[in-house]
């Protein structure tokens, strides 16, 4: 492993060989849910929510998500000379969109922005996102942005391109809904997974001992052989227990359906505030190995993992 231009270690550094494909690599800005938690006791893991940057080679970024993440992604882009990008949203709950207004992309004229969000269409998608930068809640509304901006429908069920990216959709279990992802491109292949709850009841369902319920079975085919699986995992199994109905889950659950899907890596994502460094540390070393022939690893902000596929 080596330091990347954060002085964090890479999840593994990828030096090109002739002949090898291009890897699919993810840069993590924000890995926290429902609220951004800056401070000394979230110094080595990260306090910024949910962003993250996926490159294949010099293809224009897809980002997932405009947590807090997004303004440190935006400064860096702000130099791109490719000019353009897409954004996908998961859901449109704050701590997905606080960043979205500070992202410096969506500022630059000629800067070509698509923006993807669950909507029925592209009106409905541009009106969600105006809710939010109206100069109320925003001093900026959304019609000042300078750059060339579409507004882009998803509804779940839906395989779209988008730019360069091809991707897949399925829906979650979240108060409000939210849309789960699959990227494949140049045989390698990411699944993005957040703010779901569990697809059974507790005592039923893949992580029992039972057969998977049908909604598990749906997102077992849709995870079915991926690279990566980045999946929300924000509560323990106790928490979770008293807060079922809050639309997130927890690792034991994760793991047992990527196993089940013959997925290769499993990277655990959406941490809660409450979790300072060494929490996070003692669930790093929990989990971070191997669980059969499925790698766990835990998202830590600012980390590049690189897919070869």
């Amino acid at each position: 492993m080596m330091a990347d231009s954060w002085g964090r270690l890479r999840l593994r550094a990828y030096e090109p060989e002739a002949g090898r494909r291009t890897p699919l690599e993810v840069r993590f800005w924000g890995v926290r849910g429902s609220i951004p938690t800056p401070g000394t006791s979230t110094q080595r893991w990260g306090g910024n929510t949910a962003c993250l940057e996926v490159r294949h080679g010099d293809r224009s970024p897809l980002v997932f998500d405009c947590g807090t993440g997004a303004r440190l992604l935006g400064g860096k882009l702000a130099g791109d000379p490719a000019g353009e990008l897409d954004i996908v949203f998961s859901h449109l709950h704050m701590d997905h969109v606080f960043g979205f207004p500070f992202f410096i992309p969506v500022y630059l004229a000629g800067y070509k922005v698509r923006v993807t969000v669950p909507a029925y269409s592209a009106d409905e998608a541009r009106e969600k996102l105006a809710r939010y930068l109206n100069g109320t809640y925003h001093p900026t509304r959304l019609r000042d942005l300078s750059s060339d901006i579409e507004f882009l429908p998803v509804r779940t069920g839906e395989s779209f391109q988008r730019g360069p990216w091809e991707l897949h959709t399925i829906g979650l279990n979240h108060p409000g809904g939210s849309v789960g992802y699959r990227v494949e491109v140049d045989g390698a292949s990411l699944c993005y997974v957040t703010d779901t709850a569990p697809f059974a009841k507790p005592g039923t369902g893949i992580c029992h001992g039972g057969p998977p319920t049908p909604a598990e079975q749906r997102m077992v085919d849709f995870l079915k052989g991926a690279d990566v699986v980045i999946y929300d995992t924000m509560y323990e199994l106790n928490e979770f227990l008293e807060k079922m109905t809050w639309g997130h889950s927890y690792p034991e659950y994760a793991v047992e359906l990527c196993r089940a899907a013959g997925a290769k890596h499993l990277i655990l994502f959406h941490h809660r505030p409450e979790a300072a460094d060494d929490e996070m540390d003692a669930m790093d070393a929990r989990w971070s190995k191997q669980h059969g022939a499925l790698r766990v690893s835990v998202a830590r902000e600012g980390e590049l993992v690189s897919v070869e596929g």
